[in-house]
């Protein structure tokens, strides 16, 4: 997986200089860290409609059952029905993509929690989602989708980035060529992560994998596949579900491991369990196992290296 992965982002995250005080949000893990391994391709909504930049601000407003896209001053006029037709057309042209990354609390690229006014602007709650990064959720469900802010946590950050690196190889299967083969070999690879992030859809995932014969159109069954796959990784891997898989992959050497060797990884397990030790550990020394002691089926799997290591995302946690 050398292939630069495509990614969308807000155009102000690239430092871009688009928004509406003509300032940016420049995002130093997007800009610095993740950067060298994905392509990016930035949009800046507001700006496509042919808003300028400085600009009046935009806000999302409550008129009856609908909420509209107005300007915060100077009329309060609605630019609702040129951002919608905008990110329509434009979505529709997104489907090479792997991830997104937002701009939180933008009324147009915000992806939850958004200030919604009531008509007279005297309340307002942060339960609203921007009207591009509406479009971009109802036209591609299955889409990793993230905001700027939320991937200064460590593990959401894992998870977003775990996400888009299996839907870039999901792709890449796709554009190849499906086969049930192909389709069942995929599925194989990553089961140990998948188990790491729900163990309930991780056995529905897997009865739904077997029924694959029962599709007559492969096609149709890869993109139910596809929404049911995202759709799982999207929950983040708990230390428990995590507990679990390094015991199950444990239990691949009991016979060569010596006493001692097993009493040093139970205890690194342990350690990872009750949050002494980040994830890394226990994936190192069972790397080295299986470096010494060879698997066909482990080595496969994507759980032991979900995207490059020189992204230190397990270091944290």
């Amino acid at each position: 997986m050398s292939e630069k992965i495509p990614v969308g982002i807000s155009a102000c995250l690239l430092g871009e200089s688009v928004r509406f005080d003509g300032g940016h949000k420049r995002s130093v893990f997007a800009t610095d860290e993740l950067a060298p391994y994905v392509h990016y391709q930035p949009i800046c909504p507001e700006m496509a409609i042919g808003l300028p930049t400085p600009r009046p601000a935009l806000r999302l407003v409550e008129q009856g059952d609908d909420t509209v896209l107005c300007f915060s001053k100077e009329g309060g006029e609605s630019v609702t029905t040129e951002m919608q037709q905008y990110a329509r057309g434009k979505v529709a042209t997104l489907h090479h993509l792997c991830g997104y990354i937002l701009c939180a609390k933008s009324p147009s690229c915000g992806m939850e929690r958004v200030r919604v006014y009531s008509a007279d602007g005297r309340n307002n709650r942060k339960q609203g989602t921007g009207l591009f990064a509406a479009a971009l959720r109802d036209e591609m469900p299955w889409l990793p989708m993230e905001e700027d802010g939320r991937l200064h946590d460590d593990a959401l950050r894992e998870n977003f980035v775990g996400r888009i690196y299996a839907l870039h190889e999901f792709n890449q299967l796709w554009r190849a060529g499906l086969t049930r083969h192909t389709l069942t070999a995929f599925h194989t690879r990553y089961k140990l992560l998948l188990l790491a992030h729900s163990q309930s859809e991780y056995r529905e995932l897997g009865r739904f994998v077997a029924q694959m014969a029962q599709w007559s159109s492969l096609e149709e069954f890869a993109a139910e596949y596809r929404l049911r796959l995202m759709h799982l990784l999207a929950h983040p891997a708990s230390r428990t579900n995590h507990t679990n898989v390094l015991m199950h992959v444990q239990g691949y050497f009991r016979q060569q491991l010596s006493s001692p060797q097993r009493q040093e990884l139970a205890s690194l397990i342990d350690r990872y369990r009750r949050g002494v030790q980040p994830l890394l550990a226990p994936i190192t020394l069972l790397k080295h196992y299986m470096a010494s002691w060879p698997n066909t089926w482990l080595a496969q799997q994507r759980y032991f290296e979900p995207y490059p290591e020189a992204l230190r995302l397990r270091y944290g946690y």
